[in-house]
């Protein structure tokens, strides 16, 4: 139901690892639910800097990428453990009835018109989301127990006979 970025203009999509050779070449540590997010890249903003993207590698499952302006080993050192982040205007299209992480947090919880928090986190179960209310009310995110979610008014509403 949700997909994991981070949160309002700015989002995580990465992190960058070690350098990888001499030339500035970058391991990235993918932080998205979208694999081929990073191909099609121009640019993105390396712990707050605007960095042109030169090339994307795929090697043995890992991602490498290479920054423009970041040509040898030292430079790309700069840059390691710091966020790669896009515009919130630049997130992937989820299809309807899926929300991002970050939308669905900060939303307040319905049942019968009454109030009964605010979401708080989203747990990541494996078999289904959990909306963490206040930090002590768990809502699982099932169709049968959420009967909607607008995230304009960031507003849910759950039907309280089914949790």
């Amino acid at each position: 139901m949700t997909k994991s970025l981070q949160s309002a203009a700015e989002i995580i999509v990465g992190k960058v690892g070690a350098a990888r050779g001499l030339d500035g070449t970058l391991r990235i540590i993918p932080l998205t639910d979208f694999d081929g997010r990073f191909d099609a890249l121009e640019e993105i903003s390396v712990g707050g800097k605007i960095f042109g993207v030169e090339e994307v590698k795929h090697i043995g499952g890992q991602l490498f990428m290479k920054f423009a302006g970041v040509d040898n080993r030292e430079s790309a050192r700069a840059l390691t453990n710091k966020f790669l982040t896009v515009d919130r205007k630049d997130a992937a299209p989820l299809p309807d009835g899926e929300f991002y992480t970050f939308d669905i947090i900060g939303c307040e919880v319905f049942a019968d018109d009454k109030k009964l928090g605010t979401v708080t986190d989203v747990l990541k179960t494996g078999s289904n989301d959990v909306f963490e209310v206040d930090g002590t009310l768990l809502i699982p995110a099932l169709k049968a127990v959420v009967k909607s979610i607008d995230i304009a008014a960031k507003r849910i509403v759950v039907d309280a006979n089914a949790y």
